[in-house]
């Protein structure tokens, strides 16, 4: 429809009374969801809206850039909605008042999501209207509601289930609005919009939250409808070729972040671009089959150390799915049998385990969390078949990063999505246990090289219960130190920071394997001790390797004069493996750095190394063949 002089752009229904004072519930909760929440609903709408009969890729455009606030359609009318707002409590008014400090800005930051190859929206013409053939009175005027395809596979492969996700672009703004243009099969192009308000009074009427950009016009008597606008607006708003084209405006600041945006199409979408179904450009960078790798490799954008990818696992995925050839997983519900394709591997400098979840369409529903195996060496990626896709997708929470049950009603249902869950689990840790015991062989002659060995703060903290600092044969004391033990609070004590807390010394008892140091009765029993985590500083550079030892907090140890050192391989499952580390094979030369002197190595024992000041230090020289992904337990004899 054309614009007439004075026309309202912005339609709110009347009510008789004010009944909810709160915002929309998924505002908060897509607005926690930030920039990846945002990328991922539009890319997923945008492939979802994909042509049926064509094998090119979609093509997303993500711009982000400034507006006048003068070219923003009805701007005027949003606010003088916001301006009589009255808040009821204090969240309600900490938002008011923020939308009101950002309503009056002149340039005003805005973020675009337009899409080609695509379908667009269908019937907008006809607006209002409840044929399911008019996708753009579903998408335009229903809250909490999608359109479905005939196709059934199709309808399945798609993302959207809950029709919750639109909502996502009204929490990316700082006043809660959002536009969308289409231009449909037939170069029709309308423009549209939705406001996420309060319910409000406005001139002595009652109004609902939410607020339409369309015109109001009456049919058939008092009945009246929504029909949307021809685009004539400013070319921001403008959508020229078949497609949809999201338009933000009062773009949140944390949102607007070109790095993070490229992350979480990346993140979510890397199968979907790999498979050249997406091409996404953001500004003038472009992410398709062939820049991917480029982004994912690049230290601006990802942490490029294997052992240190603990919260992003996007390099992990793509190496995996592009090297590792895909094992069949059946998956049942207990009732019937789903099929997937497991891309697996196995690296021991892998420090978190995790499973991308991916549905037909490409898109990543979770970064899974297998349970008793977060943190062995392993990464994984799982793609669903189009049968499995309309399972995933009745699995999926509301905005489609997780796969739950407690969201079906169906008790019946429930219970099998339950089942389905924790059985998806039990398999994948066949398969990790099977790479496990396969990569660290218990019988014979042990390959130290391809041993798994993982230091992880999880792990430091359950050898901590697990171990004491010493442990000592016969019925010596035994002795644990905890540097960062931390102490309970005692009341009216001042905390310092100039008086750091002293280590305790805990005593617990450990019934010792062998009696270390027995031999034909000429020489002295010697006493043995586990050296804690936290007491050992290991660095390794170039060809040598330093090993300190601050036996300061154990009052046994640090009042002697010499020790005796031995290693004990252990792997990322806490599994210890003595004697197959030998000393001789790894090292040219061991040298106590206290006294400059060459270390005696007898028994695959260092000898008689110097405790100064409760401190013991050795310098290393690694042989060519060394292992420098091991990690051990060290023992300590005095």
């Amino acid at each position: 429809m054309s614009l007439s002089e004075n026309q309202q752009l912005w339609q709110f229904s009347p009510i008789p009374n004010i009944e909810e004072s709160n915002f929309n519930k998924y505002l908060e909760r897509f607005y926690n969801m930030g920039t990846s929440g945002l990328t991922r609903e539009n890319a997923q709408n945008s492939l979802d809206g994909r042509l049926l009969e064509n094998n090119d890729p979609v093509i997303l455009t993500i711009k982000t850039g400034t507006i006048s606030k003068d070219d923003i359609p009805g701007i005027e009318e949003v606010k003088n909605r916001i301006s009589c707002f009255h808040g009821r409590n204090s969240y309600t008014k900490e938002t008011i008042d923020h939308m009101r400090n950002k309503m009056n800005q002149e340039e005003v930051a805005y973020i675009s999501f337009e899409d080609s190859n695509t379908r667009g929206l269908k019937g907008a013409k006809n607006g209002q209207s409840e044929s399911k053939e008019d996708t753009w009175a579903i998408y335009a005027y229903n809250k909490g509601v999608h359109s479905e395809e005939e196709n059934k596979a199709f309808e399945n492969s798609r993302g959207g289930s809950h029709g919750v996700g639109k909502i996502a672009s009204n929490a990316a703004s700082d006043l809660h609005i959002m536009y969308f243009a289409n231009c449909d099969e037939d170069g029709n192009q309308h423009l549209g919009g939705t406001a996420q308000l309060l319910e409000h009074k406005y001139n002595d009427q009652c109004y609902r939250s939410t607020g339409y950009f369309a015109d109001l016009q009456t049919i058939e008597g008092n009945k009246t409808k929504f029909y949307p606008f021809e685009n004539k607006f400013h070319e921001v708003f403008q959508k020229n070729n078949r497609g949809l084209k999201i338009i933000i405006p009062f773009l949140r600041e944390q949102y607007n972040d070109e790095k993070e945006i490229i992350k979480s199409i990346c993140d979510s979408f890397f199968i979907s671009i790999l498979e050249k179904k997406l091409e996404v450009i953001v500004n003038d960078k472009k992410i398709d089959s062939k820049t991917i790798k480029d982004f994912v490799s690049n230290k601006d954008y990802y942490i490029q150390d294997i052992a240190e990818m603990k919260n992003e696992f996007t390099p992990l995925y793509i190496n995996t799915y592009l090297n590792e050839e895909p094992v069949p997983l059946k998956i049942s519900d207990g009732i019937n049998d789903y099929n997937f394709s497991l891309y697996f591997r196995y690296d021991s400098a892998i420090p978190k385990g995790r499973v991308a979840i991916v549905r037909t369409i490409g898109m990543k529903i979770e970064d899974k969390k297998i349970k008793n195996n977060v943190n062995k060496p392993f990464n994984a990626v799982l793609v669903a078949g189009s049968y499995e896709d309309g399972y995933l997708k009745s699995l999926e929470n509301e905005s489609h990063t997780e796969l739950a049950f407690e969201h079906i009603k169906d008790q019946r249902l429930q219970k099998n999505a339950k089942k389905f869950i924790n059985n998806l689990s039990k398999e994948i840790s066949k398969i990790i246990e099977e790479s496990i015991k396969k990569n660290n062989p218990t019988d014979g002659l042990m390959n130290t090289k391809d041993i798994l060995y993982v230091v992880e703060n999880q792990f430091k903290k359950d050898l901590t219960e697990a171990m004491g600092t010493v442990k000592i044969s016969k019925d010596k004391s035994i002795v644990k130190v905890t540097t960062d033990a931390p102490k309970k609070k005692k009341k009216n004590k001042k905390k310092s920071s100039d008086n750091p807390v002293k280590p305790r010394n805990p005593v617990k008892r450990v019934k010792p394997k062998v009696d270390i140091g027995e031999t034909n009765g000429t020489e002295e029993k010697l006493d043995k001790y586990s050296a804690h985590p936290d007491i050992v500083e290991r660095l390794i550079v170039g060809d040598n390797e330093f090993v300190i030892f601050d036996f300061t907090g154990s009052k046994e140890i640090s009042k002697e004069k010499l020790c005796n050192i031995s290693f004990s391989v252990i792997d990322g499952m806490g599994v210890e493996y003595p004697d197959e580390f030998k000393i001789n094979d790894n090292y040219s030369s061991v040298i106590d750095n206290t006294t400059g002197d060459q270390c005696k190595i007898e028994n695959n024992l260092i000898k008689d190394i110097e405790i100064k000041q409760g401190v013991a230090q050795l310098q290393l020289e690694l042989k060519n063949n060394f292992n420098r992904a091991l990690k051990f337990v060290y023992y300590v004899e005095v």
